[in-house]
């Protein structure tokens, strides 16, 4: 009985140690684009994009001297003349980080996000591999400024008819974030046109078919709206308001 209450009595530390981290690293985050968000207005810049530019540029440093022209170079100019390095084990490194992406906060989704995942449909893999209910975790605080559309565009430009269950659920689990509203506002002219055509694509995939000859409307009905299809058909209807889409 003691030797039970003094295992549960053990702090994992290590558990501590990353959410701690991870905490930090969010303020350190909401901090830097406040005061980027800050700067630009005190600048008076003269466009949105060029507002949004600022905030999402806010996490570079300036250059410093050593890594200036005439500084030490540490890359080589033909990383393929490495020694010991084939082109062909550089892809299959990149290839299992890429599937290997599995990130436990958001801080580590932006910092995946940005240096493996380069292509579109990279993109959109990770985001079906991830899912709604992980995304909707990872965010529960807040997407984060400018990721909103950047999501939404991927998803837009890469739909497939197969994949459409998996959207809706994504959708929704981004819709359930903190400060959501305030995101879908802050998206550009671009984004929210994204975002038109990603519920009109949804829409047409989920449209009956052509009546069968010899079938009643009734009875075709019944066939082609399965208790699966029915449910998301109520979601997409649910997030058309979500996301005042039009």
């Amino acid at each position: 009985m003691t030797q039970a209450m003094e295992r549960n009595d053990i702090i994992d530390f290590k558990a501590l140690e990353k959410e701690l981290q991870a905490a930090l690293t969010a303020d350190e985050k909401y901090k830097r684009e406040n005061a980027a968000k800050l700067r630009a207005v005190e600048q008076r810049v003269a466009s949105y994009e060029e507002f949004r530019g600022i905030v999402l540029a806010s996490h570079l440093k300036p250059l410093e001297r050593k890594d200036k022209i005439g500084g030490k170079r540490t890359v080589p100019w033909n990383c393929h003349a490495i020694q010991g390095r084939t082109s062909l084990d550089e892809t299959i490194e990149i290839s299992q980080e890429k599937t290997l992406l599995q990130p436990e906060t958001s801080a580590e989704f932006y910092r995946d996000w940005r240096r493996y995942l380069r292509s579109g449909p990279e993109r959109y893999q990770a985001l079906l591999q991830l899912g709604g209910p992980k995304l909707g975790h990872l965010f529960q605080t807040d997407v984060g400024f400018g990721l909103l559309g950047e999501l939404l565009v991927v998803l837009a430009d890469h739909v497939r008819s197969v994949d459409r269950s998996v959207v809706l659920e994504i959708l929704h689990s981004l819709a359930g974030t903190g400060r959501f509203t305030l995101n879908l506002s802050l998206m550009s002219h671009v984004e929210r046109e994204s975002c038109r055509g990603l519920f009109q694509k949804l829409q047409a995939m989920g449209a009956p078919r052509p009546m069968k000859e010899g079938l009643s409307q009734e009875k075709q009905g019944r066939e082609e709206q399965p208790g699966g299809l029915q449910e998301e058909e109520r979601l997409l209807q649910e997030l058309l308001g979500l996301y005042q889409v039009d």
